[in-house]
């Protein structure tokens, strides 16, 4: 059920993630170039645990819209909140269970793509 009311929210969704993910390509770029294939990998790791679960909200979050949806919105957002949480939670146990990974650069970029959102707001605002 696609709703015309969702459409700016989930353009904004898709472009907010496209710009958390060049930033991440970026800094993962950085960090082979300065520590490595292994610090590297662990960056990219790092990043892409974050964006999947952001990606899958924005998905979520922004399928209802409307007077008459507005019980079908709360649900989808609460419930995209805690699969979000659930996936997340999901991807890094079994990343660090099963992956060997240099903690420092894969801690550091998920905590980058988690800390990104509170500052791409202004970014994308400036672009338009």
């Amino acid at each position: 059920m696609r709703n015309e009311l969702t459409k700016p929210g989930r353009k904004f969704a898709y472009q907010q993630s496209a710009l958390i993910t060049l930033i991440t390509l970026i800094f993962t770029l950085i960090t082979y170039f300065i520590w490595g294939f292994e610090s590297a990998k662990s960056a990219a790791l790092g990043g892409i645990i974050g964006i999947l679960p952001n990606l899958f909200f924005a998905y979520k979050a922004f399928r209802f819209a409307g007077a008459r949806a507005s019980k079908m919105v709360v649900e989808s957002f609460f419930s995209g909140v805690k699969q979000k949480m659930a996936l997340m939670a999901l991807l890094l146990g079994l990343t660090i269970k099963f992956v060997v990974i240099s903690p420092l650069p894969f801690f550091s970029m998920f905590c980058l793509v988690m800390a990104l959102p509170i500052i791409t707001p202004f970014i994308i605002k400036q672009q338009r």
